[in-house]
């Protein structure tokens, strides 16, 4: 998400660094207005630095306007926050005063507003700051805090700034609480499966995780709390979402079972369907002229079977792919009743295809009301797809 965060005076101004810097580790890009007070106690080379974005503090400045008008400022991102919100911006705010770039750019915007107070305790019951505030709700502004505690003036009261987890917490709560699959846990899982023979070698396939990835991706854009099982791969972790890194199928149901209940759950690993039973606590050493090592396999855990059968904790909506390359509709018709699954994706991995380990899927969707046949397109495109008929199922 895009932040606007205006930075105002009070000695909680510090906690503004924090805040951008959880925000960043979101990957959510942010925007920083400073105020001169607020300038007297961070600088608008620490928000630069850690907003990797340029900072705005002059109405006035020509280079400014030229670049970015206040007016577009004010409109540019998805949300306002104001993170000190002094007692002096929230009576601005209340009165439509507009004399410097924040307060400016709080009467020009027209996009939702969330501000942090933070001011002294006296300050803060005042009744002129209570009325500003109730006056400032009413008009829509969402407020997080303040705390209640010891003041940096010596007092003990309500007026210390939320913490930046909690502002971060409000922050995307506000987001997704009108989004279709808020309130909703999704769990994917993606990538291979890493099935030891050494320390050094192991089984695996050529799964990249990128489908279950731009799955995860997409239904946390729609609101829902993602939990993501991915073995190893190198695609980068969507943002918002909880990742519970694993390497062998085991390890993988055990992470499955533990992220229940959901609403819905989507295999889309490629799971070794073996391990190795004697699995070498060394290196195992190329004898000269001697035998190769003889392995014994036995079958892994079949997840997607598993957890579709958890009764009372069986997710409403379980969902499997089949990656064939041979009887691809019979084999994948057949998954979707033998595993109880509800939906099957069924998607041919044939070399020649491309497919497995790229950036493009051709999938069936397979449902009890028939078969889906979906065109050739990018993986996140069929993420967004798959994402829009749960929101319509979950209905």
């Amino acid at each position: 998400m895009r932040i606007l965060l205006i930075v105002s005076g009070g000695i909680a101004a510090y906690k503004s660094l924090e805040l951008i810097r959880l925000l960043r580790g979101r990957d959510h890009s942010v925007t920083c207005v400073l105020t001169g007070n607020g300038g007297q106690f961070v600088t608008p080379l620490s928000l630069q630095a850690l907003s990797e974005s340029k900072v705005y503090t002059d109405l006035f400045s020509l280079t400014d306007e030229s670049e970015m008008g206040h007016i577009q400022l004010s409109r540019s991102a998805d949300l306002v926050v104001i993170a000190p919100a002094s007692a002096d911006i929230l009576a601005k705010m209340a009165a439509g005063l507009a004399d410097d770039l924040a307060s400016t750019v709080l009467l020009a915007t027209d996009k939702p507003v969330l501000a942090a107070p933070a001011m002294n305790v006296r300050m803060w019951l005042h009744a002129a700051t209570q009325d500003n505030v109730a006056r400032l709700a009413a008009r829509g502004v969402r407020f997080v805090g303040p705390d209640e505690g010891a003041m940096a003036c010596n007092e003990f009261g309500p007026g210390r700034l939320s913490e930046p987890p909690a502002i971060l917490h409000a922050i995307e709560t506000f987001f997704n609480a009108s989004k279709p699959l808020s309130g909703r846990h999704v769990l994917i899982t993606s990538g291979p499966t890493h099935e030891p023979i050494d320390p050094v070698r192991y089984i695996a396939n050529r799964s990249s995780g990128r489908q279950g990835h731009a799955i995860a991706a997409a239904v946390a854009v729609l609101g829902a709390r993602v939990t993501l099982v991915s073995g190893p791969v190198s695609v980068a972790t969507p943002a918002g979402v909880t990742l519970r890194a694993v390497e062998t199928a085991a390890q993988m149901l055990e992470a499955c079972r533990a992220a229940l209940p959901a609403d819905v759950a989507i295999f889309a690993a490629a799971v070794a369907d073996w391990r190795v039973t004697n699995a070498a606590g060394d290196k195992i050493k190329k004898v000269p002229g001697g035998p190769p090592p003889a392995f014994e396999l036995v079958a892994n855990p079949d997840i997607l079977a598993t957890i579709a059968a958890t009764g009372p904790l069986r997710p409403r909506l379980v969902i499997g792919f089949a990656a064939e390359t041979a009887d691809l509709m019979e084999n994948a018709q057949s998954k979707r009743i033998r595993k109880n699954a509800d939906w099957i994706i069924a998607n041919d991995v044939s070399p020649e295809t491309g497919i497995m380990g790229g950036e493009e899927n051709a999938v069936h969707l397979i449902t009890p009301d028939g078969v889906e046949d979906w065109p050739r397109m990018a993986k996140d495109t069929v993420a967004q797809r798959l994402a829009a008929r749960i929101v319509v199922a979950l209905q």
